[in-house]
């Protein structure tokens, strides 16, 4: 494995008690100590406290006072004028940023949960977001800058359950929003350490997430983010969470048979197994989404200051299919379709992710409940992808084009496959198609930001059937 490069973070703030409390990043205290020691096995970044013969695996811990916000009038709970407090665990990535904001909005009380590791992977793979993204702290302070509202930030590994426990017992959440894994099925196929990493980082993480809610919060509702990936591409058609089957007689209703198609989707399955047990055995009330492929990078919050913007990955390893083919084209490098480009999937807006999970969130599951919604709002072949934009991408005077490139997945390139998704429109989603003026919209940002493109992360270097045990260099 290549080495972890630390990036100097604005405030690195050592623990300073025997307890370990965990307190969130506030105003009125920086510390500078960039003290993030480099690995070779990606089994956790170490963190020293003050006694250095006392020397813990961790990622990234933080500890910091708060200044509180002023108390607010909330619409998120008819029953009461308290506002409801949502723990956005990722809430420094894609889908976690949007999310954190969202709610803020929406006068949640927010607190962030991260390890920031998804930057230090942009780093150790020589990757950059098309769009030039703020530090954490500074993004939370514009925040409160632009609306008055504050978002609480704990900067921690929650595969560190005591770090967990502790950011648990401080900002007692009455939901918890887990997008805090690594996401990514390419990364999870580079080589034996990443695939460990993902499904350690993953199934442990979300394994100490159901301990903390069992512990420290019984009625909290955990919004696991799940991916349609799960369920691979079956010949029948895919129902939401569950199957009932009549076999030799005898009739049931059980959950829908899994096909993951890489380490990381794996891990995700092992996740959904994980939670469904721990709601029949300890009453926890529980929300899978089972996400499609998001694509977009605006939302209304977002787009507010150049430093909430949020970030657009376009490489191999992290980009989104139409998120790639928009950077492509707005570059002028063929769109890569993997062989055949039958491969179908449901596809979503950023902007009803962050709506989805307000939605779950607003009407919770109930105590003991594993409930599984299909969150995608069309569905779209590569091909059918790549024709769209296309089309877009002449209406723009951009000469696109596409190129067949060897499939470096093992997937079925031509397929049956119809998902159902009815249960968040349902609770009243009102879905942002993938329509013209949207797709112009994301190739002009394309374009707005193509001097930042570097073409040497556009094609595939990361093979499904070459991981082996040795690690792979993934510089530039």
């Amino acid at each position: 494995m290549a080495h972890l490069l630390s990036a100097p973070c604005p405030s690195v703030i050592s623990l300073n008690s025997s307890k370990n409390s965990v307190k969130p990043f506030g105003s009125k205290q920086t510390f500078f100590n960039p003290q993030v020691l480099s690995t070779s096995s990606l089994k956790g970044l170490l963190f020293q406290e003050n006694n250095p013969r006392r020397r813990r695996r961790r990622s990234f811990v933080f500890r910091a006072a708060s200044v509180q916000a002023p108390p607010e009038t909330s619409t998120n709970d008819s029953s009461s004028s308290k506002p409801k407090r949502v723990m956005v665990i990722g809430g420094d990535g894609y889908c976690g940023w949007a999310t954190a904001l969202h709610l803020s909005k929406k006068n949640y009380e927010v607190a962030i949960v991260d390890n920031l590791v998804r930057r230090l992977f942009d780093h150790q793979l020589g990757l950059e977001s098309l769009t030039p993204i703020a530090s954490i702290h500074d993004r939370i302070s514009r925040w409160k800058a632009l609306t008055g509202k504050s978002i609480e930030l704990y900067v921690g590994d929650i595969c560190d359950f005591e770090f967990l426990a502790e950011s648990f017992k401080s900002f007692q959440p009455d939901s918890v929003v887990h997008f805090g894994e690594q996401r990514s099925a390419p990364y999870s196929m580079i080589d034996r350490s990443r695939a460990v990493f993902t499904q350690h980082n993953n199934v442990i993480g979300t394994l100490n997430v159901l301990f903390a809610i069992k512990e420290f919060g019984e009625e909290c509702h955990l919004v696991k983010l799940g991916t349609m990936g799960e369920y691979g591409t079956p010949n029948i058609d895919i129902e939401e969470g569950y199957i009932t089957i009549t076999h030799n007689g005898r009739t049931d209703t059980l959950p829908y048979p899994k096909q993951a198609s890489s380490f990381y989707h794996l891990s995700k399955v092992h996740d959904s197994h994980n939670i469904a047990f721990s709601c029949k055995a300890w009453g926890i009330r529980a929300t899978d989404l089972n996400q499609g492929v998001v694509y977009g990078v605006k939302t209304d919050e977002t787009e507010m200051h150049e430093e909430l913007r949020n970030r657009l990955d376009y490489d191999a390893v992290f980009g989104t299919a139409l998120n790639r083919f928009c950077v492509q084209a707005a570059v002028g490098h063929p769109l890569t379709v993997y062989g055949k480009g039958g491969q179908t999937r449901g596809y979503l807006d950023i902007r009803d992710t962050v709506q989805c999970v307000e939605l779950a969130i607003a009407n919770p599951a109930k105590a003991g409940e594993f409930r599984v919604f299909n969150q995608f709002t069309e569905q779209f072949s590569v091909n059918e992808l790549a024709s769209l934009v296309t089309k877009a991408g002449l209406k723009l005077g951009l000469d696109v084009t596409k190129m067949t490139v060897p499939n470096p997945r093992v997937e079925a390139e031509e397929h049956y496959y119809n998902a159902k998704h009815t249960k968040l429109m349902e609770l009243g989603l009102e879905p942002h198609y993938l329509s013209e003026s949207l797709l112009d919209s994301l190739l002009n940002f394309a374009v707005q930001y193509r001097d930042r493109v570097d073409t040497k992360q556009i094609m595939p270097s990361v093979s499904w059937k070459k991981i082996g045990v040795k690690t792979k260099s993934m510089g530039a």
